[in-house]
């Protein structure tokens, strides 16, 4: 929990210190990480609930449907008119595939990330995600960062190090006791192995 925070106060003086600051822009932005984490730990309830074994092309199938209809909702209300006021407007199979393509392989790469690991593992690399869309607008739009966004994205990044390195800790212990365990049921097995031949042969000695 203190890891957790330390990351969200590190963005959120990085918020604090963005040179065209919008209040309604960062609540919407909060707002949109509520729900997408929400989102996450839905899917991870979904693919490791008791009894049920979904992989993440089942758990796209099953998920799919949903979102379809609840993105068309907003989509009938927001886009449509726009678009039916845009004359110049027309499908462009190239685009609308390919965008497709890119979004069948995120929700796919997010499934397996949650499945093999957790809800928070992926919100924690959202933050490095969310870097690198901050250095491209920074290098490549000539975007305005401040000393205090580098400070709230230093102490966001020293959060986000922690974390994986405590990940990788409890990966390795894991692994170690493991180890540990499978060593002990083979001494174990090799123990009454010999105990259950040297019962053979007093057996067979006293016959």
């Amino acid at each position: 929990m203190a890891n957790m925070l330390s990351i969200s106060f590190g963005v959120g003086i990085a918020a604090y210190g963005e040179a065209r600051f919008d209040t309604w822009g960062v609540i919407l932005q909060l707002g949109a990480v509520a729900f997408e984490a929400t989102r996450l730990v839905m899917i991870q309830i979904l693919l490791t609930s008791k009894g049920i074994t979904l992989n993440p092309i089942t758990s796209l199938y099953y998920v799919a449907p949903c979102c379809l209809v609840f993105l068309c909702i907003p989509w009938i209300f927001v886009e449509y008119p726009v678009l039916m006021e845009t004359s110049s407007f027309h499908f462009d199979f190239v685009i609308f595939g390919t965008n497709s393509l890119c979004a069948f392989a995120l929700n796919l790469a997010v499934f397996l990330l949650v499945g093999k690991t957790s809800a928070l593992t992926m919100n924690v690399a959202g933050v490095v995600k969310d870097w690198l869309l901050i250095a491209f607008s920074w290098s490549v739009i000539k975007d305005t960062v401040t000393p205090i966004n580098l400070f709230g994205y230093g102490l966001a990044f020293l959060g986000v190090a922690y974390y994986n390195h405590a990940k990788l800790q409890a990966l390795k212990a894991k692994d170690a006791q493991k180890k540990t365990q499978e060593a002990d049921e083979e001494a174990g097995r090799l123990l009454e192995e010999r105990e259950g031949g040297g019962n053979v042969k007093r057996t067979e000695s006293e016959n």
